[in-house]
């Protein structure tokens, strides 16, 4: 991994803070679903560049201007995301949106066609596929055009096209093939810390000019430990057990790891942590204007964020596990469903109540963690793969 691609990750990562910036403060049902949309295409692109530089690298000659093209892309859409459902002065916020996109998906194939000479039969997988991203396209440009649902229509169409194409030519002719296992990895971790590191961001914008007041930082040390808990979970244990259950894998085995239980499955936990950043940002909001409003209490879209996002980063994580060849065990699981069920109940406390139990519930899920990895005195269990687990 490169310092190049680690600049290209930050760019992706700044896209995430605008699609906070369009889901807005309080978020909404509809703007939550949106920057959902959004979430999930800048994901599939992102992924793209990532197999990319896997493949060849990223920070010399043609790769490099074009990762460069490819970066003021990615800058442009993220700038235009607060506006890519509606119009304001200036050009037009969708239609940039789209336009951006589709350029930062043709910068993409066309220098994965470029580098994958060496390879047999992969330029004509990447035809295929660009042909049917190109597909995709169409009811993109044509939803940047429309206005409401018909718009909202066209770009869920426009994703289904592009990650069906994905999925046909894996079925075709199996997963992209993997270089090197150790860039891919450390690739999807860094982008997943730094992602988490918005999440205290998103602390500091909700607290304002209130931060120094102490029930404000006592709640932002809630919103800490909830971060240091979505970090623990991930990096302790099953971050070095995949990696190390890819780097022994071979052939289609770790090209399909790397495709499912990376590619697909750390969509998940971006998810998780971009949502559960936009709750507790709401959390510190009422926290630090309790003065205003003393009895109020989170609203259910942002209820649903704060929970919804910590059981999504848990779901995803127990699915990284078991597609990397590790054990999810039933305990495991239970952390992420009662999470879930203890929304309605996040949406009735008070708003630093309900991060404070959510806190307490991810703290029980670490320590139930270690505890289940504490020696027992006898061997090593194994994953569904035959992997030790980690």
């Amino acid at each position: 991994m490169t310092p190049f691609e680690i600049f290209f990750d930050l760019v992706f990562v700044f896209a995430l803070t605008r699609i906070m910036a369009l889901v807005g403060r309080p978020p909404t049902p509809a703007a939550m679903a949106q920057g959902l949309l959004l979430l999930v295409l800048l994901w599939f692109a992102w992924s793209s560049y990532t197999w990319l530089g896997n493949q060849t690298r990223a920070d010399v000659g043609l790769v490099r201007a074009g990762f460069l093209v490819a970066m003021a892309a990615l800058f442009v859409a993220a700038l235009a995301m607060p506006q890519a459902w509606s119009s304001g002065p200036g050009l037009d916020g969708p239609l940039l949106v789209a336009l951006a996109y589709v350029l930062l998906r043709m910068v993409h194939l066309a220098l994965y066609h470029w580098a994958a000479g060496s390879v047999p039969g992969l330029r004509a997988r990447i035809r295929f596929f660009a042909a049917v991203s190109a597909v995709g396209w169409v009811p993109l440009l044509l939803g940047a055009l429309l206005a409401g649902a018909a718009h909202t229509t066209l770009w869920v169409v426009a994703f289904v096209i592009e990650i069906g194409g994905q999925r046909l030519s894996y079925a075709w002719r199996g997963a992209w093939p993997l270089r090197g296992a150790s860039h891919f990895s450390e690739r999807h971790g860094l982008v997943l810390i730094i992602a988490l590191g918005e999440s205290l961001v998103a602390a500091g914008v909700g607290a304002g000019s209130a931060v120094i007041a102490p029930p404000v930082l006592g709640v932002a040390l809630l919103g800490l430990t909830v971060t240091v808990c979505l970090w623990w979970l991930y990096f302790e244990h099953a971050s070095p057990a995949a990696a190390r259950a890819l780097a022994e894998a071979a052939g289609h085995r770790r090209d399909h790891i790397a495709a499912d239980a990376y590619s697909q499955t750390h969509l998940l936990l971006i998810i998780g942590v971009i949502y559960l950043a936009l709750g507790v940002e709401q959390v510190l909001d009422h926290v630090a204007h309790a003065h205003d409003a003393p009895d109020r209490t989170l609203s259910w879209s942002a209820a649903v964020a704060l929970y919804g996002g910590a059981a999504v980063y848990l779901a995803g994580r127990l699915l990284f596990r078991r597609l990397s060849g590790q054990v999810v065990r039933p305990e495991q699981a239970t952390v992420a469903v009662v999470v879930l069920l203890l929304l309605p109940l996040g949406q009735a406390l008070p708003p630093a109540a309900a991060l404070g139990v959510l806190a307490a519930v991810l703290v029980a899920a670490v320590v139930a963690d270690r505890l289940a990895r504490a020696p027992r005195g006898h061997g090593p269990e194994t994953g569904p793969s035959g992997a030790v687990a980690r």
